[in-house]
């Protein structure tokens, strides 16, 4: 693997947003359209389009869809010791993490007599897409289930491709179990998120669709939002990317292995290196060749190379400026004194602080959450969280006393606004005389 150095500097600014582009939006036009007809056939037909898209896409004639209770059994039964405590283990630090993030309401007199209060409930129904195009991903299932449970949604949905024998993986069961998932599909893709958002005779719809998925997945998410009234999405999550910031003084072979961990996701995802020392970027680019020819998916990683980006920059502070501007998911910084750097990272899905941080540690155990927005979206959107998987609403009581406090108030926004009718609900109250002691005397006999 041998892709040229870019210098930073010596580019326009045409070349530099050039080099900062993701490599699937090129498509979007093509791709919105692929999508939309799978949309519309799953809203038309149902079961049958389901079943009929899963043996085109992805080689399989199912002859159901729901997962039982019988065969999550039999996947925690084969599944060793040591893969089962695994992602027990995992499933206790996220869980650890996230319970630390429930809320309680919040309730403040703004005024004497006006009381305010935030409240917040879980979201009722909500669907959990798991990839599994080329490699399962149970952990997937428990940074989506964990949350969901832990918010108490009272139903949870679980999507996912079936293999070629028309199964989902043992460990993506277990971990669906131990999320206390009951509702579980063997259904993948764009039409997968057509059903939890039209619903189907067997998979009744949600209120909201959570998870990562390729770019179909992410341009269906896309296009249901905008569809079906009430429905809700995460966020754009697509295809997985990197970006590394190393100085001088980093281990070119752990930088080399976090580019290729995202990598191999597949061949549309993208890894960034910026540093301020060529020689470091020349060694990682000799750690690339060596490490990348003992990975079993070593053809993956190698088409997602050819669009990665290795970047010179004049000093840390540029690597930061161009780490801002791209947005990356997952963000490593591999510098001496890293966690000075913390200050200036402004958009990023999750950050990587210091040599032994790889970003595997967060896909799978060290408690924080794998679901973030791509495609520069971390500027603008949060990494997933528990909050997500709830709705806040607020709750206002006033007494007379209070009202009154806020009458003129009222008043002289409503004349600015020249909104009579809201002016009017308020004084027709005020005008209306209390009630005497003998009244409420006789009412309540």
């Amino acid at each position: 693997m041998k892709n040229d150095i870019i210098n930073w500097k010596n580019l326009s600014e045409v070349e530099r947003t050039l080099a900062l582009s993701r490599p699937a939006i090129s498509e979007s036009g093509l791709l919105s359209q692929q999508v939309g007809n799978i949309l519309a056939n799953v809203r038309e037909f149902g079961d049958k389009a389901l079943f009929d898209l899963t043996e085109k896409f992805d080689g399989v004639k199912l002859q159901t869809l729901r997962v039982t209770i019988e065969q999550v059994n039999a996947a925690k039964a084969r599944l060793t010791p040591s893969r089962l405590k695994a992602i027990e283990s995992a499933y206790a630090n996220i869980k650890r993490f996230h319970q630390a993030q429930i809320s309680e309401d919040i309730q403040v007199e703004t005024t004497p007599g006006v009381i305010c209060t935030l409240k917040t409930e879980a979201i009722e129904s909500v669907g959990l897409y798991i990839p599994a195009g080329s490699a399962p991903l149970p952990s997937t299932v428990l940074m989506l289930g964990v949350p969901a449970q832990l918010a108490n949604c009272p139903r949870k949905v679980l999507v996912c491709p079936p293999n070629k024998q028309g199964q989902l993986a043992d460990e993506i069961l277990v971990a669906a179990s131990l999320c206390q998932i009951d509702e579980i599909y063997s259904v993948g893709g764009a039409q997968a998120c057509a059903a939890l958002a039209f619903g189907t005779e067997t998979i009744a719809p949600v209120n909201k669709i959570f998870g990562p998925g390729n770019k179909y997945v992410t341009e269906a998410k896309k296009q249901l939002s905008q569809q079906v009234n009430g429905f809700a999405i995460d966020m754009p999550a697509g295809p997985s990317e990197v970006l590394v910031i190393a100085d001088a003084n980093a281990n070119a072979g752990f930088v080399a292995a976090d580019l290729l961990s995202q990598a191999e996701h597949g061949p549309d995802s993208q890894v960034i290196l910026l540093s301020d020392s060529k020689a470091l970027i020349e060694a990682v680019q000799t750690a690339l060749t060596q490490q990348l020819t003992t990975l079993s998916r070593a053809d993956i990683a190698r088409q997602a190379l050819q669009q990665s980006r290795l970047i010179l920059t004049k000093d840390l502070t540029q690597a930061v400026e161009v780490s801002n501007e791209y947005g990356p998911e997952h963000l490593i910084v591999q510098t001496d004194n890293a966690k000075q750097l913390l200050a200036k990272l402004r958009n990023a899905g999750s950050i990587f602080v210091g040599a032994y941080t790889p970003e595997s540690a967060g896909d799978y155990a060290s408690g924080t959450n794998h679901v973030l927005p791509t495609y520069g979206y971390s500027k603008v959107i949060s990494s997933l969280s528990l909050a997500d998987f709830s709705r806040r609403f607020t709750v206002q009581e006033i007494t007379r006393q209070g009202l009154i406090n806020l009458a003129d108030c009222i008043y002289e926004l409503t004349d600015a606004e020249g909104l009579d009718g809201h002016k009017r609900a308020v004084s027709i109250r005020l005008e209306q005389p209390l009630p005497s002691a003998s009244q409420l005397t006789s009412e309540v006999s």
